[in-house]
């Protein structure tokens, strides 16, 4: 029950953030993303602004020998760029570029948004049950086939 509330509270804390930067705004963001044309930096110091209390909260976090709410910290995989983080980082951006909304601040908006972050809200959720569907399909035709006798 104590993660749970933590979890709420942190994506509280994170909805807030997000409006008060301004990430919330479509318009805005795709202004900022507009680098060709009539680009607005604003979003620079929301990103410098999460980038600066991540470096500085990660290394005291770190010094800890376990999480408060887990009993260890997720072991620091080898990161690999491969065709598959390529291929979902470009459809993220475009899927951001064109709409102005990533995941984060489009849940956020969806009480009092409008018929667009619906939509992008109903195709978010069915892109990511599609690519489970796909992910799962996958495994299964990759995976050992046993005989029965």
């Amino acid at each position: 029950m104590k993660a749970v509330l933590m979890a709420g509270l942190a994506g509280l804390l994170f909805a807030v953030g997000l409006g008060l930067g301004g990430m919330t705004d479509p318009a805005k963001v795709v202004g900022f993303l507009d680098v060709a044309g009539s680009w607005d930096p604003t979003l620079v110091f929301v990103m410098a602004g999460a980038l600066g209390t991540h470096a500085l909260l990660r290394r005291l976090i770190l010094r800890r020998q376990r999480p408060v709410l887990a009993p260890a910290f997720p072991a620091q995989g080898q990161a690999r760029v491969d065709r598959r983080l390529v291929g979902g980082a470009a459809l993220f951006g475009i899927g951001w570029g064109l709409s102005g909304y990533c995941p984060g601040p489009a849940l956020t908006s969806l009480p009092g948004g409008g018929a667009t972050v619906l939509l992008f809200v109903a195709g978010m959720l069915a892109g990511m049950g599609v690519f489970r569907w796909w992910e799962s399909a996958r495994a299964s035709a990759h995976a050992p086939h046993v005989s029965s006798p």
